[in-house]
């Protein structure tokens, strides 16, 4: 679980180059340097799993030998304090109190002449954001490759059902073929050839509509990714930032410092930043038939499975003299990803308060959730309806639409407090009023959908009710004394596991169900059967997994529970009442659900590469062996590959 903690390190100028972050990180002890050769074939991605996991241990990573002519650094922005001296701040608020004194002081009222000139140095900041275009050539084109080769950069294989080795942490630079403006956006590369791979562009991306516009004129788009230089750059790439807003403009502010960009050699109408430390152009060419991409070990812990996607061709490939590599990896949480969440759940609180949703006070991705799929948020509730009002704000809100799940809560409960934001959002639900199913666009990563990109929502309103919107009072949860562990297992042999810890040591009236299916409709019934069991009349909502899952895990539960979950399909009443809301966050397929769509396996690394980084860890400098991560989920796998046999 992720937690706040506060955070002493500042950074007074912006890095000039990767080189310059990975000093500072060395600097303040956050920076290993490995010197053993070390595979970048699933081998890398291992001992970074192993490292990213284990919290008093967790460092960037610097491989300095990768079988190539450059080092690879990863996991450099993995924990909440490289997190900052990334960003250069104390702590990840301090970015989002800037921005919500910045907005006040923009849309205050001004009186007269004398306020309005007060303003006028507020907005000379906006001009010292704003990217620059420089004339010549940058330090990342001190170097130009004479033969375009992607084999000669240390590029990761991450898991072993990969599609083949994927470039993680790309700034992909296109351009709308209409107005000119530009989009830096973050998505994986598949390399298939020297000078080939493809361009993972989902529907809902700027890059995608990009893609169809150059299409409509059937001109070819030009391309250009960088890799490196400042990481802020890395960061506004992942930020969603609204639709012609320039990433570069969100950089420059972060780094108090105006981007400076070099055009491109072979593709002169797209410029990059003169400090990265690789830049790889290209283009897309529209008329091309698509390339059939992935499988993917993806941030959701889950393979994401093959598709058609674009093709991009290399064209030329730059880089500075002392170029360094970066590279991430994603798996099962947590990650390096989950803390640039954190960052952009901090960062666009304020833009969210200030122009969205005036009365939210706080908001939460809890890990387990990888991101869209479980969003918290604190409100402060003065009306009844308000929690609706702010649900519909909310998943109409840029790339909250794609959120699965939000919990809402009001009052002075902490936030990232689970045990007492849990107690007080059960002690203010009756499930069948306070909690909504709707639907809507998905992320398409999203397994769990019955149509690609498309599926249900669920809001559980854990707001103080108000008279108006109560039918009964809600009383404190209790857990009843008739209420029997064993009695249900006794009699429903199929469930595996009961966890009831919330419930009986917190006061939260809810329980965890791990189950082995074996007909359809198999959930329903057993939800039905569950609740005709003395003592459940307090429970108010009951989670289904499958059976391979440890119901004591309340971590693993909620990570497996969140991916596999449609609230609006897989949601059912029961009890004298209809008073407890099941939810079945088990495995679909087409035998027991009517599901015809392919689902992936969840990620593991494979037992020839944990026994060869299990022999080479006393040569990496990095202490006492770590175990292996993926061991725990051997007995999770399912037969099939990356995508999941229907009969298993």
């Amino acid at each position: 679980m992720i937690r706040n903690t506060p955070i002493y390190y500042l950074c007074t100028m912006a890095y000039k180059s990767l080189q310059a972050f990975i000093e500072a990180l060395e600097k303040e002890g956050e920076l290993i340097r490995i010197k053993t050769f070390v595979d970048p074939v699933l081998e890398i991605a291992e001992i970074t799993d192993r490292i990213s996991k284990t919290p008093d241990r967790n460092k960037a990573l610097l491989f300095e030998n990768t079988g190539t002519d450059f080092p690879l650094l990863i996991n450099s922005m993995g924990s909440e304090r490289r997190m900052c001296i990334a960003l250069g701040v104390q702590k990840l608020d301090d970015v989002m109190h800037e921005i919500e004194d910045l907005f006040k002081s923009l849309s205050a009222p001004k009186n007269g002449i004398l306020e309005k000139l007060a303003m006028l140095p507020q907005l000379s900041k906006f001009a010292s954001w704003m990217p620059k275009v420089v004339k010549g050539r940058g330090a990342c084109q001190e170097v130009i490759m004479q033969n375009p080769d992607l084999g000669k950069l240390p590029i990761l294989t991450c898991w072993p059902l990969d599609g083949g080795p994927f470039i993680t942490l790309p700034a992909i630079h296109t351009k709308d073929p209409n107005n000119g403006i530009r989009n830096i956006g973050m998505y994986r590369m598949q390399v298939f050839e020297p000078t080939m791979t493809g361009m993972h562009w989902h529907k809902h991306k700027v890059s995608a509509r990009h893609y169809n516009e150059y299409k409509k004129l059937n001109k070819r788009m030009p391309v250009a990714v960088a890799l490196g230089g400042d990481p802020v750059y890395t960061y506004a790439a992942t930020a969603p930032l609204p639709e012609n807003v320039d990433e570069y403009m969100l950089a420059g502010f972060l780094r108090k410092k105006k981007v400076e960009l070099v055009r491109c050699i072979t593709q002169p109408d797209i410029e990059v930043p003169a400090d990265a430390d690789f830049i790889i152009e290209g283009y897309v060419d529209t008329d091309e038939e698509l390339i059939w991409e992935g499988p993917f070990g993806d941030h959701t812990g889950y393979y994401s499975l093959p598709d058609w996607y674009p093709r991009f061709h290399v064209t030329a490939i730059t880089h500075r003299k002392d170029a360094i590599y970066p590279a991430t990896i994603v798996g099962i949480p947590p990650q390096e990803d989950a803390w640039i969440g954190k960052a952009t759940e901090r960062i666009f609180l304020a833009p969210i308060k200030m122009t969205m949703v005036p009365e939210i006070t706080d908001m939460h991705m809890p890990v387990e959730g990888v991101f869209h799929n479980l969003v918290i948020a604190t409100i402060n509730k003065e009306y009844a309806g308000q929690g609706q009002k702010v649900m519909n704000a909310m998943w109409g809100a840029g790339q909250m639409m794609f959120n699965k799940i939000l919990v809402l809560a009001d009052g002075n409960t902490r936030i990232d407090d689970y045990p007492a934001l849990a107690k007080y959002v059960f002690n203010n639900i009756n499930p069948a009023t306070d909690v909504y199913f709707s639907q809507g666009p998905m992320d398409v990563l999203d397994h769990s959908c019955s149509k690609l990109g498309f599926g249900g929502k669920m809001c559980i309103d854990g707001t103080r009710k108000w008279e108006e919107e109560m039918t009964e009072p809600l009383p404190p949860f209790k857990l009843l004394p008739s209420f029997s562990k064993e009695g249900i297992l006794k009699a429903c042999p199929e469930i595996t596991g009961i966890n009831d810890s919330l419930a009986r040591n917190y006061g939260i009236g809810v329980l965890f169900v791990a189950m082995k299916k074996d007909r359809l409709g198999h959930v329903r019934d057993l939800h039905n059967k569950i609740c005709t069991h003395p003592g459940l009349e307090n429970i108010k909502m009951i989670l289904y997994v499958e059976h391979t899952v440890k119901a004591e895990d309340i971590a693993d539960v909620l990570w497996r529970f969140c991916n596999n979950l449609d609230p609006r399909r897989d949601h059912f009443f029961a009890g004298s009442n209809n008073q407890v809301l099941g939810l079945d966050g088990t495995r679909k397929n087409k035998q027991f659900d009517n599901f015809d769509r392919p689902w992936p396996n969840i990620i593991a690394a494979d037992p020839a590469t944990i026994a060869v980084i299990d022999e080479k860890w006393p040569t990496l400098g990095l202490g006492e062996k770590i175990n292996s991560p993926s061991l725990r989920y051997a007995t999770q796998l399912y037969r099939g590959g990356a995508a999941v046999l229907d009969s298993e």
